[in-house]
């Protein structure tokens, strides 16, 4: 099938899937709401948001008018917070346990080490929450031999004072067990404020969402599984209705959970030949963290159907100013499955250092996990990537980037140490 790429967008289905996230869905409609406002007044466009009518998926809607074009937007957030928040109801033990098991999945599979040959800064930031946690546990055990030395300096002094000198005997030991005792508990204290204060430092986050990936090794657990199967019914829906396009959008990890999705749905047959243009618009992907373990077979065979379709538009967008994802590697080619006959996806950069003024760039690029948000805000200085005008504009995705070339400085060698699309 061949798409209509020039008809004009008056009403459109918009899917949101987010990434690794425990929070909940309404923290992307505020996004959508503020961000959105702010690139209509830089950009000269209006854009509405309105709530939506009772329904089972979260969302809202879109009234904008763009370049005299009128436009309608439903978007939807696919929602698995609560199979996030599930994985991370752990204690501080069983969280350090997951760090070494996943640790050692990575670097024993050759994943890491084929990771490193891409960029820099994700292997960073996948090594990011190993190197807090354990500084983290290094000064709980400081802290651990400091209280106990103390408690058992401070003990003997009381003890001498009322007995005389004690070297050994029923006082020593229990002047002993004592002290490491508040040695622990001091400990304990530090770990936990430590996990307290997450929300500032994000290791125990990031070290959940990389045990995640890496627990079946690659392959998606059953609960997920049976959520993305719901997710695809809902876009199959929206691919009978009476709307122009079907976007999909997937953001970091949400971005490989949309290519099954998508996949799933082409290969059974349930995108309509005359229905809506389907496009799939990848942002901030960390796909090579699953498709390079060996597990991920599925994953595999996905991207390498997807990459050959012509059902649909795929547009991978990433930043090399976002160092939580892997920016401008091509998912299909680094993992090692791209067809001779490969079409998807189109891999460019939303440029941040260029598409922000040099005051907000200077502001946010060390902030970096704001910034592997930022293909959903606004752009003060937007140069051809506006996640609203994708979402809410007049063009569908595949006429916004028909002449789009790629970006030359992608990487889109094979280096992946796993290959196989079947068990």
């Amino acid at each position: 099938m061949v798409q209509d790429i020039t008809k004009q967008v008056k009403r459109r289905r918009v899917f949101y899937i987010p990434g690794y996230d425990p929070f909940p869905a309404r923290r992307y409609r505020e996004l959508y709401r503020s961000e959105g406002q702010n690139q209509a007044d830089l950009s000269g466009y209006e854009l509405e948001l309105t709530g939506k009518s009772a329904s089972d998926v979260y969302g809202w809607q879109v009234h904008a008018t763009v370049d005299g074009q009128v436009v309608d937007a439903d978007i939807d957030v696919l929602v698995w917070s609560d199979i996030v928040q599930d994985s991370m109801a752990t204690g501080i033990l069983a969280t350090y346990w997951q760090m070494v098991r996943t640790a050692w999945i990575y670097i024993q599979t050759g994943a890491l080490r084929r990771m490193m040959w891409l960029r820099k800064g994700q292997i960073i930031a996948a090594l990011y929450p190993v190197g807090m946690l354990l500084l983290q546990l290094l000064l709980a055990v400081i802290v651990f031999w400091f209280v106990s030395r103390l408690t058992s300096t401070l003990m003997h002094m009381v003890v001498e004072l009322f007995t005389g000198p004690v070297l050994f005997g029923p006082a020593f030991v229990i002047r002993t067990y004592l002290s490491m005792a508040f040695g622990v508990v001091a400990g304990v204290f530090v770990l936990r404020w430590f996990k307290s204060m997450d929300h500032k430092v994000f290791a125990y986050y990031l070290m959940h969402d990389y045990a995640f990936i890496a627990q079946n090794r690659g392959a998606y657990p059953p609960e997920l599984e049976a959520r993305m199967q719901r997710f695809g019914d809902a876009i199959g829906a929206a691919l009978r209705d009476n709307v122009d396009e079907v976007l999909v959008v997937g953001h970091s990890s949400g971005a490989h959970l949309a290519v099954s999705i998508l996949a799933d749905l082409v290969r059974a047959g349930r995108v309509p030949k005359n229905g809506p243009a389907l496009a799939f618009l990848s942002l901030g992907q960390v796909v090579p963290m699953v498709s390079f373990l060996p597990n991920a077979q599925r994953l595999r065979a996905d991207l390498h159907d997807l990459s050959n379709t012509d059902a649909l538009t795929w547009v991978d967008v990433t930043a090399p100013g976002d160092g939580c994802s892997f920016a401008l590697c091509d998912p299909v080619s680094v993992s090692g499955v791209a067809p001779k006959s490969k079409r998807w996806p189109l891999v460019f950069s939303a440029a941040f250092s260029k598409s922000l003024s040099p005051a907000k760039w200077k502001a946010l690029r060390r902030r970096y996990f704001r910034l592997h948000f930022q293909y959903l805000c606004a752009f003060d200085q937007p140069m051809d990537y506006d996640y609203f005008q994708i979402t809410a504009g007049p063009l569908t995705l595949a006429e916004r980037y028909r002449d789009r070339a790629p970006s030359k400085s992608r990487i889109d060698v094979s280096a992946s140490p796993y290959t196989s699309v079947s068990a």
